[in-house]
């Protein structure tokens, strides 16, 4: 990486390994005798449900939290690890999952954070800026480092907290789904950075829910389910078929439901000239009854700004009707009162509260039909939580936890239950399935085509193609703050949306999608 070394230290063989690895929150255990290793050298993948304990394991091996059992070697020696500051000075790092940036100080001091250059007593900024810029180049984005972390997007605040970790040498390199939120040429640029890491020496150890990408990327993979390991097997003899069935036990013999064949003509939205000020010009478009729109571009096309714009969560300006009567929502309140709910992509910092309860969550948004008097009807919020555990299979073993003790995949499945307590007629859902395992996808993808067969109208913004392919009836492609595009029927192909997503000519799309980006 420019202006840095990612040369890993001595030794080889076992880098880093669990040994009987157990772990409990209270009465519940969550990792269970847990033994694995990875190597210097070497990319071990490790792949699970949601709730399986994968990140459970990797914040035990970077000293976030302590084993109730077990132990942890490096070298084959036993080592404690009481907190981060001493694992990173063993030369293990973890690129977390969540976003831990500050988020009031620009991209350069982020990186730096802790670990300033100096030219004698002063900060040397010229060239934590210039390093900044090339670390950022590195990963295939054009960040500002002058950047204010507040103001940009969740994927590139990913980025930049990636940048952070790998502008030092370790001995142990974690990610923990560093894709998520990326676009296919990011994430490109993050694998080749993964290889070059792996090349010098480095041990990685990966969790993504993107198979093929583990596939690709991965020398081992290790399955766990329910806090077990069930499987360690060498990259090539594991297809993403194998490790589906893997990791829940059971066939997915098909991820997308069957195509909702919407023959309705009836516009339910329209949007003419929609600005939202230095993300989004002049867009355009139509959603009609019982219609998955979806939305496609890359980071910074402008996606989520637009919908924002148009739900009244940031100022825009331009031409609304629904249901052909002109309207405008100068705030989310009044969009929520015309029947059209947004789900951010920010579930953790936007959608729901996490240090609260899940009775709490799901409520908040329609506190006033559970109103007694003065009071909350407690008994009606406990059985409307009872009723949404069932409906949408929301996996928890007790109802008084908090929402920020729920996995990924159970959190979106409390967002859209709270979301749809509304009744809308309208549901936008901004990256529907960052994040979850291939099991709580499908059943996000289900609950969506459930959506529209009800007659309901649902966007979906996604940087995931194979998901817009297999769930939208058309798919709109924005660039540069503009829509550029609509793909439709047998256009609706990756290489297609390259096309329009970058401007490239299709022979350089079709090598682009030529990896084989996950479902």
């Amino acid at each position: 990486m420019s202006g840095a070394s990612l040369l890993a230290g001595p030794g080889d063989g076992r880098a880093l390994e669990a040994v009987g690895l157990a772990k409990s929150f209270g009465p519940v255990q969550v990792l269970h005798d847990l033994s694995l290793d990875v190597r210097a050298g070497e990319v071990h993948a490790i792949i699970g449900e949601n709730g399986a304990g994968k990140s459970t394991l990797m914040k035990l091996f970077a000293g976030h939290l302590q084993p109730s059992a077990g132990e942890i070697r490096m070298d084959g020696k036993r080592v404690s690890l009481p907190n981060p500051v001493v694992a990173e000075s063993l030369g293990i790092a973890l690129v977390h999952q969540e976003i831990l940036l500050a988020p009031d100080l620009t991209v350069a001091q982020n990186l730096y954070l802790g670990r300033e250059l100096r030219r004698g007593v002063m900060m040397n900024d010229r060239v934590m800026r210039a390093r900044a810029r090339a670390a950022m180049a590195d990963l295939g984005a054009d960040i500002d480092p002058d950047a204010v972390v507040r103001r940009l997007s969740i994927a590139q605040r990913q980025l930049v907290q990636i940048g952070r970790v790998l502008l030092v040498p370790h001995r142990v390199v974690i990610f923990d789904e560093p894709t998520a939120s990326l676009t296919p040429f990011e994430t490109d640029a993050l694998l080749r950075i993964v290889q070059s890491i792996r090349d010098k020496g480095a041990a990685v150890l990966y969790i993504s829910h993107r198979l093929p990408e583990v596939k690709t990327i991965s020398d081992r993979i290790s399955v766990l389910r329910d806090g077990r390991l069930v499987a360690t097997q060498p990259a090539h003899e594991m297809e993403p078929v194998d490790m589906a069935r893997r990791m829940v036990g059971r066939d997915i013999a098909k991820l997308y439901p069957d195509r909702v064949h919407n023959s309705a003509e009836t516009v339910v939205l329209e949007v003419r000239d929609f600005t939202v000020p230095n993300y989004a010009r002049g867009a355009s478009f139509t959603l009609r009854r019982g219609e998955i729109l979806g939305f496609a571009g890359l980071v910074g096309a402008g996606r989520t700004e637009l919908m924002e714009g148009v739900v009244g969560l940031r100022p825009g300006r331009g031409h609304v009707r629904l249901n052909g009567e002109v309207v405008h929502f100068p705030t989310v309140s009044d969009s929520l009162k015309a029947g059209i709910v947004y789900l951010s992509e920010d579930r953790k910092g936007k959608g729901l509260l996490l240090d609260r309860n899940l009775q709490v969550n799901l409520t908040l948004a329609s506190l006033s039909r559970f109103m007694r008097g003065v009071g909350i009807n407690q008994a009606a919020e406990a059985a409307a939580l009872n009723k949404a555990i069932g409906d949408f299979e929301i996996r928890t073993g007790r109802k008084d936890i908090l929402a920020g003790q729920l996995s990924g995949g159970n959190q979106q499945k409390l967002l859209l239950a709270k979301m749809m307590m509304l009744d809308p007629k309208i549901v936008i859902i901004d990256e529907p399935t960052r994040g979850i395992d291939i099991g709580a996808k499908q059943q996000i993808y289900n609950f969506v085509a459930g959506l529209a067969r009800e007659g309901r109208s649902i966007i979906v913004v996604s940087s995931e193609m194979p998901e817009l392919i297999g769930l939208c009836d058309r798919i709109l492609v924005m660039r540069a703050g503009q829509i550029v595009g609509e793909v439709t029927g047998e256009r609706m192909t990756e290489t297609d949306i390259v096309v329009l997503a970058t401007g490239a000519d299709g022979k350089s799309a079709a090598r682009m999608t030529s990896r084989g980006e996950a479902a």
